[in-house]
């Protein structure tokens, strides 16, 4: 914590002398406080958000259409109608994105087939600084529901917030720390929402005030459901065929706590162990001026969720029913300022502290296993002013993270990571053709600590030095038509769980073995783009191919080999082995995303929009890589005008033929979903009434990526009513 506070202390300290690197001649700003002290008298007015079409998301902000890969945006009514309790299934719908769907309450996005390690999800360009990355079953200790706005970037230019975002970043950009000075000297927005399926009931508020260049907020969400809704059966038919073999084999007399099978098999209409209850509370300030901002925030997120029940469908397997309580306590800081200086325009620092704790509980309540997790990250960045066609920012990066596990499920040692990162981004803009080249070394260093005469863990420490590099360029073919390509290297540190794991993990039926010999992971990546936007239409399509070497995959291999690591800890094994390898692999797939206006009827205006995405990897030596979602398509007719919104849509995914050894085919589905907006005071008030139906015909879907696909559908069919005002 002491390290954490001196280095806030520096960054800060970075702010202030801003004089002395001003060029030469020009008369900049010469600190933070003077700066903001002196636009007391500013209209508030001036203070005015990013356009709507700009990525945030970035050191250098550009519109959503001259950004060389793969870019997302939800906001407004699209992110109230995509609304739901975890960040994964918020995203779903997004070209090029599925979710991990580890039941209704843990749920990760999956970015061009990469999840875990290989994606960050950020809230406001910080970590979430949680242990979701770990294990799918943990959750991401971000309530969606305080997002102004999600931004998702796929492929290289996600790698500036660290090698982790080899796959993309999902960044959740909030309001807790306040950006800008409110019209009328106070807002205020709410939502509050019932989903049928999970008899979910959630609401939000959150608030501002300003006294003079002060503005104060708080902010306060609550969410209850019960076990999920679903579509059927728990279990696939293939699933449900041998707990019914199993049913017919006589039980063990020694065993004091026999499965019922045949009960697994019949289990239908509603998922066991999938009720929850989460709320969050945050505070923040900050003082706003013309030329700069700094400010500050605390929040609280506190969960407790069921996970749904792996259930045993053979002779030999065990099952639980874990519930996951988790506890976060974070403090966040952003300053900001203009230097006015002919070679930097601003500087920008963010940074934020969290400690994390959860436990995983047995039915009765017992604390089966205790995770823990303190981690810092901080950012500085330094917005070069634009000279002629050049632009760029370059920064500093900083990670800490202090992580260990106890318990009688502990799979992991106590375990210390340190990251620090140096990057750049350079843009050349020459009209038609615009190029750009950024780069990245980020030092890694990772410990693991056992302790005295416990054998069950590999000890030690590595240290990595990890460099990536992109160089591309677009060029508008026509006013509205720009084609883009991107050349990548990324490398990659394993992580602490990937070197460090040995031990049974239930939640993924799985005795999970790193190895702590482990080299560094590196892809050569192409990327395509075309962009074609105008009056009435619009078009984003992203084609992508990475070649990895020593890739890091999670394996099922010889039971022996686990049994061997085990060994001189004297447990036993009796989970499936899966071992961590590096080897080649290939990634490449398909993105695309368009809608075109067909017509104005009266006060409506039609429009029909399509979107699909296909990723291929496969595994050298092994075959086609594990849990990697199949192609998909979706396509909407929406009926919109001032006050009324409408919408059609139907999503098919295809069935995922392309199976890992230890994988089972996942079929495919057909989902038709339904919504009606009314806003009584303009699509822009911020005040919306919405119904929705989700899944009308109450199919049976099941996600390829999740590792709980053959147990736990996605909900069935969900009415769900959900009201947002603002003002």
């Amino acid at each position: 914590m002491m390290r954490s506070m001196w280095l806030v202390g520096v960054a800060l300290g970075a702010l202030v002398p801003v004089q002395a690197i001003a060029g030469p001649g020009n008369a900049a700003t010469p600190a933070l406080v003077p700066a903001i002290d002196g636009a007391a008298d500013a209209p508030a007015d001036a203070q005015s958000g990013p356009p709507d079409d700009i990525i945030i998301t970035a050191p250098v902000q550009r519109r959503e259409d001259e950004v060389l890969q793969g870019t997302s945006v939800l906001k407004g009514d699209v992110l109230t109608r995509s609304l739901r309790p975890t960040i994964g299934e918020t995203l779903a719908q997004l070209p090029g994105v599925s979710a991990t769907s580890f039941g209704p309450n843990s749920s990760r996005p999956v970015l061009r087939g990469l999840q875990g390690e290989r994606i960050r999800v950020l809230t406001d360009g910080i970590g979430s600084i949680d242990v979701s990355n770990t294990s799918v079953d943990h959750a991401v200790a971000i309530n969606p529901l305080l997002a102004d706005r999600i931004e998702v970037l796929r492929g290289p230019a996600a790698l500036l917030y660290g090698s982790s975002a080899l796959g993309g970043v999902v960044n959740v950009i909030d309001s807790r720390i306040p950006r800008t000075i409110p019209d009328a000297g106070f807002r205020l927005n709410g939502i509050g929402t019932y989903g049928s399926a999970a008899e979910e009931r959630t609401g939000q508020i959150a608030g501002d005030v300003a006294i003079g260049r002060l503005v104060l907020h708080a902010d306060g969400s609550y969410n209850r459901t019960g076990n999920l809704r679903i579509g059927g059966f728990a279990l696939t038919p293939q699933r449900r065929t041998e707990a019914l073999a199993s049913s017919l084999v006589p039980a063990d007399p020694a065993d004091p706590e026999p499965i019922d099978f045949a009960a697994n098999a019949a289990i239908r209409d509603r998922l066991p162990n999938t009720a929850s209850e989460t709320w969050t509370a945050g505070f923040g300030a900050s003082y706003i001026g013309d030329t700069g901002m700094i400010g500050i925030s605390y929040g609280h997120y506190d969960s407790l969720y069921g996970v749904p029940i792996r259930y045993a469908t053979q002779v030999g397997e065990g099952q639980e029913a874990p519930r996951l309580d988790i506890v976060q306590n974070r403090v966040d800081l952003r300053a900001e300022v203009e230097t006015g200086g002919g070679y930097l325009d601003r500087i920008k620092f963010r940074a934020g502290h969290a400690t994390y704790r959860h436990f995983e509980l047995e039915p009765d309540g017992e604390i089966a296993t205790r995770f823990f997790n303190n981690g810092f990250e901080g950012r500085l960045e330094l917005v070069q002013a634009k000279r002629g066609m050049w632009s760029g920012a370059s920064g500093v990066q900083y990670f800490n993270r202090q992580f260990n596990v106890d318990g009688e499920e502990a799979f992991l040692p106590r375990s210390e990571t340190n990251q620090t990162g140096l990057f750049t981004l350079q843009q050349l803009d020459f009209g038609r053709f615009k190029a750009e080249a950024g780069a990245r070394y980020e030092f890694t260093d990772l410990s693991a600590r056992t302790v005295d005469g416990d054998l069950r863990f590999f000890g030690g420490r590595r240290d990595f030095g990890a460099f990536s590099g992109s160089l591309g360029g677009s060029y508008g073919l026509t006013e509205g038509l720009r084609a883009g390509l991107n050349l990548s290297y990324t490398e990659r540190a394993p992580s602490a769980e990937e070197l460090f794991a040995n031990g049974g993990h239930p939640a993924t039926q799985a005795y999970e073995l790193g190895n702590p010999n482990f080299r560094l992971e590196r892809s050569v990546g192409i990327e395509a783009t075309l962009h074609a936007h105008g009056e009435g239409y619009s078009f984003d399509l992203a084609a992508y191919y990475n070649d990895f070497t020593n890739f890091i995959s999670e394996n099922q291999v010889d039971q022996s080999i686990c049994e061997a690591a085990a060994a001189p800890s004297g447990r036993d094994v009796d989970l499936p082995c899966f071992q961590f390898l590096q080897g080649d692999a290939r990634y490449y797939g398909v993105e695309a995303k368009g809608s075109v206006t067909l017509g104005q009827f009266g006060e409506f205006k039609l429009n029909a929009d399509l979107l699909g995405d296909y990723v291929i990897a496969d595994l050298a030596n092994l075959g086609p890589s594990p849990r990697i979602p199949p192609a998909r398509v979706l396509g909407g007719i929406e009926a919109q005008s001032e006050r009324f919104n409408g919408r059609v849509e139907l999503e098919h995914v295809f069935a995922q033929n392309r199976l890992a050894a230890f994988e089972t085919r996942t079929a495919d589905y057909t989902m038709v979903n339904a919504s009606i907006a009314f806003s009584p005071f303009g699509r822009d008030s911020g005040t919306t009434l919405l119904v929705s139906a989700n899944n009308l015909f109450d199919v049976d879907a099941r996600r390829h990526a999740s590792f709980l696909k053959d147990f736990a559908p996605l909900a069935g069919r969900d009415i769900r009513v959900t009201a947002r005002f603002g003002f």
